[in-house]
């Protein structure tokens, strides 16, 4: 057991805690850490510093960001849900991510900078949250190129961005409205139950990885459906007879069998 009346300057508390003295002033600056106790130009910290330290330390290797870290020391986010929230941040990385600032996306898509902020201030291009910042990842560099080719076809930047824009705001309201299902019918539920919180944390992660990508599916395969029989329906009506002998000869083809699952 710590003694609580115990204190240290930020040398000895870094020895104890087994960590640099940058990483304790670090900590501070995100406020992770109490401010210490002054007297005069000496600073004292005491066993809830070293405790604070500890926690920290068994957070960051359950894989959880500074961000999610600095809400459930605060209070703002149950432990039971902490490791739901690490999942949700790392749904998409099946290995360590890398993480681009909106220059260095530029950089590696060689898309303009001003074009990324430009599609990133009207919410077309989705950053993910790393350490309380906004970051993009190697797989932005590919969407961001695939929207470029559709730029070298002839189709003018203004109706592309209000197209992406209906097309986010649409995609928004079906992606609470699916995250609400799932809080109101698996979340609560689990919440509410007498289980053991690690077990509850455990089913919740599990209950995410399984509906996520199922969900996915779903939807993106519903939308190339879609979009494949509007356009067939269009050139049916307005093409010329050349072009209906195409389409016709498309129809019988595995028009999807080349696009990302």
């Amino acid at each position: 057991m710590l003694v609580t009346s115990a204190r240290w300057r930020v040398e000895e508390l870094a020895r104890r805690a087994d960590v640099s003295v940058d990483t304790i002033r670090f900590y501070q600056k995100r406020r992770l850490l109490p401010a210490p106790d002054r007297e005069g130009r000496i600073a004292w910290y005491g066993a809830e510093h070293l405790e604070r330290l500890a926690r920290i330390r068994d957070l960051r290797a359950r894989g959880l960001t500074l961000a999610l870290i600095g809400r459930i020391l605060d209070g703002e986010l149950d432990a039971t849900d902490a490791p739901l929230a690490a999942a949700v941040e790392t749904a998409d990385a099946d290995a360590p991510e890398q993480f681009l600032s909106l220059e260095e996306l530029a950089d590696r898509s060689g898309v303009p900078v001003a074009l990324l902020d430009a599609v990133a201030r009207d919410g077309i291009l989705v950053p993910r949250a790393h350490d309380g910042a906004p970051r993009y990842t190697t797989a932005d560099i590919a969407v961001v190129q695939e929207g470029l080719r559709l730029l070298e076809q002839g189709f003018p930047l203004p109706e592309l961005i209000t197209l992406a824009r209906q097309h986010h705001d649409a995609t928004r309201d079906i992606a609470e409205t699916a995250v609400s299902l799932f809080d109101t019918y698996v979340r609560a539920p689990l919440r509410a139950s007498d289980l053991p919180d690690d077990e509850k944390a455990e089913r919740l992660v599990q209950a995410f990885r399984t509906l996520l990508p199922a969900v996915t599916t779903l939807v993106a395969h519903h939308f190339r459906r879609v979009l494949l029989e509007v356009a067939q329906e269009h050139l049916e009506s307005v093409g010329e007879d050349s072009e209906l002998r195409a389409i016709t000869a498309e129809s019988g083809r595995r028009l999807e069998s080349g696009w990302p699952q």
